[in-house]
């Protein structure tokens, strides 16, 4: 970890000292979560809010960009979740700054404010309610069953390991949430691709290019994501199918059908967050498992009637997504923190998920624990995550699939993608 030593001031702005610990470095970004939160501990004790340097190194510099607060506690992520009118999302979601082009095409309900994101969440959480999801049930039961045979098949025919990212973790929701939105095989692994770039501003195709190359390829990925939603919503309204494609491109909101635009980005958002969190999970999950075997042993004394609680307390170590940027909508005091118009404010959700105050012994990786008020999924208000349950399905499924069959595979080191967004193994080794 690496920490400031004097205090500086952001240009323009002396009368705000930026906190001596590191949130922005491309090295803090590059260790472990315990490393990070390591600087996370600190801060949660300053009481508020603090403001940071601008993000290191990003490949689309701002030059208004002065920094950004950090809210690491539990209780201060959840109030900014909340207070959706002090605290907008239509600026940008991510901590690093995007290029106009790509935020315009990426722009979803996420990124929406009401009355917009009122109408739109309205008509997409159909899809996710409990009882949806519980439809799907079996398909998903279908598809665990189908990607462990293909991890164990790859297992043995490598002599005794395999990635379990690229053979199990990453092909679930692939399929799971493709299967929802109706796109047919081999197509749906094209768009993965896409979006692993589009996701992994650290990906090791983006190596050696420049800042130019690099937003020029991120860009193509997402419009090659929102060319096959729209490419696909246009048969959809020819020949319907029993998929959310159909459904969106048959949606009304106030009387006005979706646009092309508004499919494509919806699209891009559920690919995206429900590969990539589910992803992160399982791979983390294993991990853990493997690093304490107490727990695994715990776990399959009684895996029907503990996994649900289990998956609870993968996900809270996990924290798939990291953080949330939001931008203050009008001059804010937030205990003793001078807010202004137009900052930068981050929720750092890995963060708030060890914050002690909240989170019994949360160093502790604990599948009995209960309750488990993690955050993961947010903190409540209107972006609270859709597909939590098609997440915690997932996470069944596989989990329970994985250790009836393989109850001994182990995890070795996992490969960490540097980033600020999603908490990203990009590959990890598994045995048996």
């Amino acid at each position: 970890m690496t920490t400031m030593n004097v205090m500086t001031f952001a240009s323009g702005t002396p009368d705000r000292p930026y906190d001596p610990v590191d949130l922005s470095s491309t090295a803090f970004w590059s260790t472990t979560m315990d490393e990070r939160e390591r600087a996370f501990s600190q801060l949660r004790k300053r009481g508020t809010l603090t403001w940071h340097r601008p993000l290191e190194d990003q490949v689309y510099e701002v030059p208004d960009d002065y920094g950004f607060w950090a809210a690491t506690t539990y209780d201060d992520v959840v109030e900014i979740t909340k207070r959706s009118g002090d605290f907008i999302s239509e600026a940008g979601i991510l901590l690093e700054n995007l290029t106009p082009e790509i935020l315009e095409i990426s722009t979803s309900i996420i990124q929406m404010d009401p009355p917009r994101h009122t109408s739109m969440r309205r008509l997409v959480s159909a899809a996710f309610t409990p009882k949806q999801i519980k439809r799907i049930n079996d398909r998903i039961t279908a598809n665990a069953r189908t990607v462990v045979d293909n991890l164990l098949a790859k297992i043995d025919e490598g002599g005794g390991s395999a990635d379990f990212v690229a053979e199990c973790a990453q092909l679930l929701p692939m399929h799971n949430i493709n299967d929802m939105m109706g796109v047919p095989d081999g197509l749906r692994q094209q768009v993965t691709a896409e979006l692993n770039i589009a996701n992994g501003w650290g990906d090791s195709e983006l190596a050696g290019m420049t800042k130019d190359q690099v937003v020029d390829r991120i860009y193509q990925a997402v419009r090659h994501v929102n060319d096959v939603a729209v490419s696909l919503a246009a048969e959809r309204r020819d020949d319907p199918q029993n998929d959310l494609i159909t459904a969106l491109a048959q949606a009304e909101i106030d009387g006005e059908r979706l646009t092309d635009k508004e499919i494509g980005s919806f699209f891009l958002l559920m690919v995206s967050a429900g590969n990539d969190t589910t992803r992160q999970s399982t791979s983390h999950g294993l991990r853990a498992l493997t690093t304490h075997p107490e727990q695994r042993e715990w776990l399959l004394e009684d895996l029907e009637g503990r996994i649900s609680t289990a998956v609870e307390e993968f996900v809270r170590w996990a924290t798939p997504i990291m953080t949330f940027r939001r931008t203050a909508a009008r001059d804010i005091d937030f205990k003793g923190a001078q807010i202004r118009q137009g900052d930068k404010v981050v929720m750092f959700y890995s963060s708030a998920n060890r914050d002690e105050t909240r989170i019994d012994r949360p160093h502790e990786f604990d599948l009995s624990r209960h309750p488990n008020p993690h955050i993961s999924f947010g903190g409540g208000g209107i972006h609270h995550c859709l597909g939590n349950q098609l997440a915690r399905f997932q996470l069944r499924a596989l989990f329970t699939e994985l250790l009836t069959r393989a109850p001994q595979l182990k995890a070795g080191d996992p490969e960490l993608q540097p980033g600020t967004f999603f908490h990203v193994v990009k590959s990890m080794p598994v045995y048996l």
